[in-house]
Protein backbone atom coordinates (compact mmCIF):
# COMPACT_ATOMS: atom_id res chain seq x y z
CA UNK A 1 0.00 0.00 0.00
CA UNK A 2 1.46 3.33 -0.70
CA UNK A 3 1.00 6.17 1.67
CA UNK A 4 0.82 10.12 1.10
CA UNK A 5 -0.19 12.69 3.50
CA UNK A 6 -1.28 16.03 1.58
CA UNK A 7 -0.73 19.56 3.39
CA UNK A 8 -1.58 17.90 7.29
CA UNK A 9 -1.60 20.62 9.88
CA UNK A 10 -2.42 20.16 13.50
CA UNK A 11 -2.33 22.76 16.30
CA UNK A 12 -2.44 21.70 20.04
CA UNK A 13 -3.48 25.16 21.65
CA UNK A 14 -1.12 27.70 20.28
CA UNK A 15 1.37 24.57 19.72
CA UNK A 16 2.00 24.09 15.86
CA UNK A 17 2.11 20.10 15.96
CA UNK A 18 2.58 19.85 12.38
CA UNK A 19 3.09 22.81 9.96
CA UNK A 20 1.52 21.76 6.45
CA UNK A 21 3.23 18.72 5.86
CA UNK A 22 3.56 16.67 2.55
CA UNK A 23 5.22 13.68 2.26
CA UNK A 24 4.63 9.87 0.15
CA UNK A 25 5.74 6.52 1.74
CA UNK A 26 6.70 4.22 -1.30
CA UNK A 27 4.45 1.08 -0.72
CA UNK A 28 6.72 -2.36 0.36
CA UNK A 29 9.85 0.15 1.55
CA UNK A 30 10.34 1.03 5.49
CA UNK A 31 10.81 4.34 6.93
CA UNK A 32 12.02 6.23 9.67
CA UNK A 33 10.39 9.70 11.29
CA UNK A 34 13.54 10.27 12.59
CA UNK A 35 13.66 13.81 14.95
CA UNK A 36 13.72 15.42 18.73
CA UNK A 37 11.04 15.04 20.84
CA UNK A 38 8.21 17.68 20.39
CA UNK A 39 8.97 17.71 15.97
CA UNK A 40 5.55 16.03 15.36
CA UNK A 41 6.73 12.67 14.04
CA UNK A 42 4.22 10.99 16.26
CA UNK A 43 1.31 12.96 15.59
CA UNK A 44 2.01 12.51 11.93
CA UNK A 45 1.88 8.70 12.59
CA UNK A 46 -1.35 8.97 14.84
CA UNK A 47 -3.23 10.77 12.01
CA UNK A 48 -1.82 8.36 9.37
CA UNK A 49 -3.49 5.51 11.88
CA UNK A 50 -6.77 7.24 12.30
CA UNK A 51 -6.61 7.88 15.67
CA UNK A 52 -5.80 11.92 15.77
CA UNK A 53 -7.32 13.82 13.30
CA UNK A 54 -5.97 17.10 11.35
CA UNK A 55 -6.95 20.23 11.47
CA UNK A 56 -6.62 19.84 7.83
CA UNK A 57 -5.38 18.43 5.21
CA UNK A 58 -5.32 14.44 3.65
CA UNK A 59 -4.11 11.05 4.40
CA UNK A 60 -4.31 8.94 1.02
CA UNK A 61 -4.41 5.44 1.16
CA UNK A 62 -3.65 3.86 -2.47
CA UNK A 63 -4.36 7.41 -3.46
CA UNK A 64 -7.99 6.43 -2.01
CA UNK A 65 -8.85 9.33 0.63
CA UNK A 66 -9.06 8.13 3.94
CA UNK A 67 -9.27 10.99 6.35
CA UNK A 68 -12.87 9.97 7.20
CA UNK A 69 -12.46 6.27 7.77
CA UNK A 70 -12.40 4.91 10.92
CA UNK A 71 -9.15 3.42 12.36
CA UNK A 72 -10.31 0.36 11.84
CA UNK A 73 -11.38 0.29 8.38
CA UNK A 74 -7.76 1.48 7.30
CA UNK A 75 -6.23 -2.01 8.05
CA UNK A 76 -3.13 -0.61 9.86
CA UNK A 77 -0.98 -1.95 12.31
CA UNK A 78 0.33 -0.30 15.00
CA UNK A 79 3.36 -1.10 17.80
CA UNK A 80 3.66 1.16 20.82
CA UNK A 81 6.34 1.75 22.78
CA UNK A 82 5.39 0.13 25.63
CA UNK A 83 4.01 -2.75 24.59
CA UNK A 84 0.18 -3.06 25.69
CA UNK A 85 -0.03 -6.15 26.03
CA UNK A 86 -2.91 -7.62 27.86
CA UNK A 87 -1.03 -9.03 31.17
CA UNK A 88 -4.18 -11.41 32.26
CA UNK A 89 -3.68 -13.38 28.82
CA UNK A 90 -1.48 -15.51 27.45
CA UNK A 91 1.45 -14.69 24.67
CA UNK A 92 -0.93 -17.60 22.50
CA UNK A 93 -4.10 -15.30 23.43
CA UNK A 94 -2.69 -11.39 22.82
CA UNK A 95 -1.52 -12.69 19.41
CA UNK A 96 -5.07 -14.09 18.47
CA UNK A 97 -6.78 -11.15 20.12
CA UNK A 98 -7.10 -8.73 17.26
CA UNK A 99 -8.70 -11.95 14.92
CA UNK A 100 -11.19 -13.15 18.04
CA UNK A 101 -12.58 -9.30 17.85
CA UNK A 102 -13.23 -9.59 14.02
CA UNK A 103 -17.25 -9.36 12.72
CA UNK A 104 -18.28 -12.54 12.92
CA UNK A 105 -18.38 -12.50 8.89
CA UNK A 106 -15.00 -11.86 8.87
CA UNK A 107 -13.63 -14.08 11.89
CA UNK A 108 -11.49 -16.40 11.12
CA UNK A 109 -12.74 -20.39 12.48
CA UNK A 110 -10.83 -21.71 15.40
CA UNK A 111 -8.95 -23.73 13.44
CA UNK A 112 -7.54 -20.88 11.25
CA UNK A 113 -6.44 -18.86 14.46
CA UNK A 114 -4.74 -21.60 16.05
CA UNK A 115 -2.42 -21.88 13.10
CA UNK A 116 -1.99 -18.43 12.48
CA UNK A 117 -1.00 -17.79 15.43
CA UNK A 118 1.83 -20.71 15.61
CA UNK A 119 2.58 -19.22 12.53
CA UNK A 120 3.21 -15.46 13.43
CA UNK A 121 5.06 -16.58 16.83
CA UNK A 122 7.18 -18.83 14.79
CA UNK A 123 8.16 -15.73 12.51
CA UNK A 124 9.64 -13.94 15.27
CA UNK A 125 11.20 -17.00 17.05
CA UNK A 126 9.21 -17.11 19.82
CA UNK A 127 6.69 -20.38 19.17
CA UNK A 128 8.37 -21.51 22.89
CA UNK A 129 6.63 -18.72 24.69
CA UNK A 130 3.07 -19.55 23.58
CA UNK A 131 1.60 -20.44 27.18
CA UNK A 132 3.58 -17.50 28.79
CA UNK A 133 2.00 -14.49 30.27
CA UNK A 134 3.45 -10.63 29.34
CA UNK A 135 5.64 -10.08 33.09
CA UNK A 136 7.21 -13.56 32.41
CA UNK A 137 8.99 -12.26 29.05
CA UNK A 138 11.95 -10.06 28.90
CA UNK A 139 11.27 -6.51 27.44
CA UNK A 140 12.60 -7.71 24.04
CA UNK A 141 10.44 -10.73 24.11
CA UNK A 142 7.05 -8.58 24.99
CA UNK A 143 8.07 -5.97 22.13
CA UNK A 144 8.41 -9.12 19.50
CA UNK A 145 5.08 -10.26 20.73
CA UNK A 146 3.25 -6.71 20.35
CA UNK A 147 4.62 -7.10 16.52
CA UNK A 148 3.12 -10.45 16.04
CA UNK A 149 -0.45 -9.11 17.16
CA UNK A 150 -0.12 -6.09 15.29
CA UNK A 151 0.60 -8.52 12.06
CA UNK A 152 -1.94 -10.81 13.19
CA UNK A 153 -4.67 -8.85 11.22
CA UNK A 154 -2.07 -9.04 8.28
CA UNK A 155 -2.31 -5.07 8.06
CA UNK A 156 -1.72 -3.34 4.95
CA UNK A 157 0.33 -0.98 6.82
CA UNK A 158 2.45 -1.20 9.81
CA UNK A 159 2.47 2.20 12.28
CA UNK A 160 5.62 1.52 14.87
CA UNK A 161 5.77 4.57 17.63
CA UNK A 162 9.59 4.37 19.59
CA UNK A 163 8.98 0.37 19.30
CA UNK A 164 12.20 -0.06 21.09
CA UNK A 165 12.55 2.80 23.12
CA UNK A 166 12.05 1.09 26.28
CA UNK A 167 14.51 -1.04 26.01
CA UNK A 168 18.20 -1.45 26.73
CA UNK A 169 21.12 -0.21 24.49
CA UNK A 170 21.78 -4.50 23.35
CA UNK A 171 18.63 -4.92 23.06
CA UNK A 172 17.29 -2.75 21.35
CA UNK A 173 20.73 -2.92 18.67
CA UNK A 174 19.11 -6.65 18.41
CA UNK A 175 15.89 -5.76 17.94
CA UNK A 176 17.02 -3.66 14.77
CA UNK A 177 18.59 -6.19 13.07
CA UNK A 178 16.10 -8.55 13.46
CA UNK A 179 12.93 -6.02 12.63
CA UNK A 180 15.17 -5.34 8.95
CA UNK A 181 14.90 -9.05 8.24
CA UNK A 182 11.70 -9.49 9.02
CA UNK A 183 10.58 -6.68 6.89
CA UNK A 184 13.15 -7.77 4.19
CA UNK A 185 10.97 -10.82 4.37
CA UNK A 186 7.48 -9.21 4.28
CA UNK A 187 7.74 -6.07 2.68
CA UNK A 188 5.14 -4.20 4.18
CA UNK A 189 4.24 -0.82 4.07
CA UNK A 190 6.22 0.48 7.30
CA UNK A 191 6.63 3.49 8.98
CA UNK A 192 8.56 3.82 12.52
CA UNK A 193 9.17 7.01 14.81
CA UNK A 194 12.83 7.49 16.32
CA UNK A 195 14.68 10.05 17.90
CA UNK A 196 17.81 7.84 17.68
CA UNK A 197 19.99 8.86 14.58
CA UNK A 198 21.76 5.55 14.62
CA UNK A 199 18.54 3.47 14.64
CA UNK A 200 16.77 5.37 11.77
CA UNK A 201 19.90 5.05 9.34
CA UNK A 202 20.82 1.01 10.14
CA UNK A 203 17.46 0.05 10.05
CA UNK A 204 15.48 2.60 7.30
CA UNK A 205 15.06 2.42 3.37
CA UNK A 206 13.90 6.32 3.77
CA UNK A 207 14.75 8.73 6.36
CA UNK A 208 12.16 11.68 6.58
CA UNK A 209 14.00 14.14 8.85
CA UNK A 210 11.74 16.45 11.32
CA UNK A 211 11.96 19.34 13.26
CA UNK A 212 9.72 21.96 14.71
CA UNK A 213 6.31 20.51 12.71
CA UNK A 214 8.29 20.82 9.79
CA UNK A 215 9.75 18.75 7.07
CA UNK A 216 13.43 19.47 7.27
CA UNK A 217 14.64 16.71 4.75
CA UNK A 218 13.80 13.42 2.88
CA UNK A 219 16.75 10.85 1.40
CA UNK A 220 17.82 6.98 1.99
CA UNK A 221 20.22 6.61 4.77
CA UNK A 222 23.44 7.51 3.26
CA UNK A 223 22.19 10.76 1.37
CA UNK A 224 20.68 12.23 4.70
CA UNK A 225 23.81 11.45 5.95
CA UNK A 226 26.67 12.61 3.24
CA UNK A 227 24.51 15.39 1.43
CA UNK A 228 22.54 16.92 4.46
CA UNK A 229 20.35 19.96 3.68
CA UNK A 230 20.16 21.66 6.62
CA UNK A 231 22.35 22.77 9.90
CA UNK A 232 19.86 21.33 11.43
CA UNK A 233 20.20 18.07 9.59
CA UNK A 234 23.92 18.26 9.99
CA UNK A 235 24.02 18.68 13.67
CA UNK A 236 21.17 16.02 14.32
CA UNK A 237 22.71 13.18 12.42
CA UNK A 238 26.02 11.92 14.23
CA UNK A 239 28.55 13.63 16.20
CA UNK A 240 30.25 16.97 14.46
CA UNK A 241 31.87 19.96 14.86
CA UNK A 242 30.85 23.58 14.14
CA UNK A 243 33.24 26.36 13.13
CA UNK A 244 31.65 29.72 12.74
CA UNK A 245 33.10 32.54 10.64
CA UNK A 246 33.16 34.49 8.06
CA UNK A 247 32.37 33.80 4.11
CA UNK A 248 33.72 36.31 1.66
CA UNK A 249 34.42 35.36 -2.04
CA UNK A 250 35.22 31.52 -2.15
CA UNK A 251 37.20 31.60 1.68
CA UNK A 252 36.29 30.83 5.10
CA UNK A 253 37.95 32.94 7.90
CA UNK A 254 37.17 31.33 11.29
CA UNK A 255 39.46 32.67 14.00
CA UNK A 256 43.28 32.44 13.25
CA UNK A 257 42.85 30.04 9.84
CA UNK A 258 41.15 30.13 6.86
CA UNK A 259 39.72 27.31 4.15
CA UNK A 260 38.82 27.56 0.69
CA UNK A 261 34.90 26.79 0.00
CA UNK A 262 34.81 27.08 -3.61
CA UNK A 263 30.98 26.76 -3.65
CA UNK A 264 30.48 29.83 -2.16
CA UNK A 265 32.42 32.31 -4.14
CA UNK A 266 29.52 34.88 -4.90
CA UNK A 267 29.19 35.25 -1.12
CA UNK A 268 30.31 38.80 -0.01
CA UNK A 269 31.00 39.07 3.75
CA UNK A 270 28.62 36.66 5.14
CA UNK A 271 28.14 35.03 8.44
CA UNK A 272 29.21 30.95 7.77
CA UNK A 273 28.67 27.79 9.80
CA UNK A 274 31.28 25.32 8.70
CA UNK A 275 30.50 21.73 9.78
CA UNK A 276 33.13 19.20 10.25
CA UNK A 277 32.60 15.23 11.09
CA UNK A 278 34.94 13.98 13.93
CA UNK A 279 36.58 11.20 11.34
CA UNK A 280 37.03 13.93 8.88
CA UNK A 281 39.96 15.60 10.46
CA UNK A 282 43.48 15.13 9.62
CA UNK A 283 46.02 15.35 12.71
CA UNK A 284 49.55 15.78 12.92
CA UNK A 285 52.08 17.54 15.35
CA UNK A 286 51.80 20.97 15.59
CA UNK A 287 55.22 22.72 13.59
CA UNK A 288 56.17 26.18 12.83
CA UNK A 289 54.24 27.08 9.41
CA UNK A 290 51.60 24.26 9.96
CA UNK A 291 48.52 25.16 7.76
CA UNK A 292 44.94 24.22 9.69
CA UNK A 293 43.96 24.42 13.17
CA UNK A 294 46.19 24.64 15.65
CA UNK A 295 45.04 22.60 19.10
CA UNK A 296 46.19 21.06 22.45
CA UNK A 297 45.57 17.67 23.11
CA UNK A 298 43.09 17.97 26.25
CA UNK A 299 41.77 13.83 26.39
CA UNK A 300 42.26 11.19 24.53
CA UNK A 301 40.13 7.98 24.91
CA UNK A 302 41.35 5.00 23.13
CA UNK A 303 39.87 1.83 23.73
CA UNK A 304 38.63 -0.45 20.64
CA UNK A 305 39.06 0.47 17.43
CA UNK A 306 39.06 3.82 17.57
CA UNK A 307 40.71 6.70 19.48
CA UNK A 308 38.65 9.83 20.14
CA UNK A 309 40.68 13.48 21.16
CA UNK A 310 39.11 16.09 22.87
CA UNK A 311 40.98 19.04 21.16
CA UNK A 312 41.17 22.69 22.50
CA UNK A 313 41.98 25.29 19.77
CA UNK A 314 44.56 27.72 20.89
CA UNK A 315 43.30 30.92 18.74
CA UNK A 316 39.40 30.75 20.52
CA UNK A 317 39.59 27.73 23.03
CA UNK A 318 36.43 26.45 21.27
CA UNK A 319 36.77 22.23 21.34
CA UNK A 320 36.91 20.10 18.45
CA UNK A 321 36.40 16.72 19.05
CA UNK A 322 38.22 14.39 16.51
CA UNK A 323 38.53 10.27 15.61
CA UNK A 324 41.65 8.42 14.69
CA UNK A 325 42.22 4.76 14.02
CA UNK A 326 43.74 3.30 17.24
CA UNK A 327 46.46 2.27 15.27
CA UNK A 328 47.37 5.72 14.37
CA UNK A 329 47.25 7.27 17.34
CA UNK A 330 49.60 4.34 18.87
CA UNK A 331 52.14 4.98 15.90
CA UNK A 332 52.24 8.85 16.57
CA UNK A 333 52.73 8.22 20.22
CA UNK A 334 50.29 11.42 21.38
CA UNK A 335 50.27 12.77 24.81
CA UNK A 336 47.83 15.28 26.66
CA UNK A 337 49.08 18.47 26.64
CA UNK A 338 50.99 18.35 23.14
CA UNK A 339 50.21 21.08 20.70
CA UNK A 340 48.85 19.66 17.13
CA UNK A 341 47.34 20.62 14.00
CA UNK A 342 43.77 20.11 12.54
CA UNK A 343 42.99 19.89 8.99
CA UNK A 344 39.83 19.18 7.87
CA UNK A 345 39.50 16.62 4.72
CA UNK A 346 35.97 17.74 4.02
CA UNK A 347 33.42 20.06 5.63
CA UNK A 348 29.96 21.81 4.62
CA UNK A 349 29.66 25.05 5.04
CA UNK A 350 25.77 26.77 5.58
CA UNK A 351 25.88 30.73 4.93
CA UNK A 352 23.17 32.57 7.23
CA UNK A 353 20.55 32.74 4.45
CA UNK A 354 19.43 36.61 5.73
CA UNK A 355 23.03 38.36 4.94
CA UNK A 356 23.46 36.84 1.33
Amino acid sequence: MTIEVRNIHKQFGAFTALNNVSLSFPAGELTALLGPSGCGKTTLLRIIAGLEHPDSGQVLLDAQDASARHVRERQVGFVFQHYALFKHMTVFENVAFGLRVKSRSERPSEEQIRRKVKDLLELVQLDWLADRYPPQLSGGQRQRIALARALAVEPRVLLLDEPFGALDAKVRKELRRWLRRLHDDLHVTSIFVTHDQEEALEVADQVVLMNKGNVEQIGSPAEVYNHPASPFVYGFLGNVNMFHGRVHEGVMATGDVSFDVPDHDGVQDSKGIAYVRPHDLEIDRYTPGAEGIVVKLRRAHAIGPLAQLDLERTDNAELIEAVMSNERFSHLHLKEGETLVVRPKRLHVFVDPAEV
